[in-house]
């Protein structure tokens, strides 16, 4: 029986740890110590995840069409870029998913409705949908190279769509209101817990992240290493 050593490293080890800290010092701000809003009052909470959440997929997406750019470029060319841009993608989606549910949770108690088509809402639900489609695309089989290189010309189109997300409540003033920084909207204990939740999970994408690109890689690993015993055996039956 082979025996194999942790993937992990003494660097994830202590992120997986600042990663859980961070999380709980979030619990203890957001549901404890932080005030309620004057108008919203405890569903004002919701900030704390939905917000970080959706910025957390704007950067995820960037980094995805980042990386997928450096693939493409020939000096930089690397199957790692490839899986980073992969690993972010999926993780982008899961907290692009967040923000939609906690979002819609919180539009049932402002509008009275779980959901509505103004451009905000729309403009980030057709972002979701475009990178479950990035995905799939992944997903199509073909070679490693094949692969990347689909995957990196479908993310430089698609991580267009961010800008238009985040600008959308300045062109087309939804329903859905301005951003909450930049209207100074936060302040005292609920703009510091604002920012703890904005570390929490930065901390938790990075962790995220450097683990699934490992995963990603050992996968092309055992591909390329089952295309190399199908090869030998293939010439071993031809052999005279």
């Amino acid at each position: 029986m082979n025996h194999f050593g942790p993937t992990s490293t003494r660097f994830t080890r202590a992120l997986g740890v600042a990663t859980i800290l961070g999380l709980g010092w979030l619990a203890v701000f957001g549901l404890l110590l932080s005030p309620d809003d004057v108008v919203q009052g405890s569903y004002a909470r919701l900030l704390y995840i939905h917000v970080p959440s959706a910025w957390l997929a704007y950067l995820a997406f960037g980094v995805t069409g980042l990386a997928s750019g450096a693939y493409l470029w020939p000096r930089t060319r690397s199957m790692q870029w490839d899986r980073i841009a992969g690993a972010s993608a999926e993780v982008g989606v899961l907290f692009m998913a967040l923000a939609l549910v906690t979002g819609s949770l919180w539009g049932k108690v402002t509008w009275g409705t779980y959901w509505t088509w103004d451009s905000r809402l729309t403009t980030t639900a057709f972002l979701f949908v475009t990178y479950i489609g990035y995905l799939a695309v992944r997903d199509l089989g073909g070679s490693h190279e094949q692969r990347a290189r689909r995957s990196a010309v479908l993310a430089l189109l698609a991580v267009l769509e961010v800008p238009l997300v985040h600008f959308s409540v300045s062109w087309w003033r939804p329903l859905h209101q301005a951003e909450t920084i930049e209207r100074g909207g936060l302040k005292g204990l609920m703009l510091f817990s604002f920012f703890v939740g904005m570390i929490a999970f930065t901390l938790l994408y990075v962790w995220l992240v450097m683990h699934r690109q490992r995963l990603m890689m050992l996968n092309d690993m055992i591909d390329d290493s089952g295309l190399d015993r199908a090869l030998a055996e293939r010439r071993n039956e031809v052999a005279p």
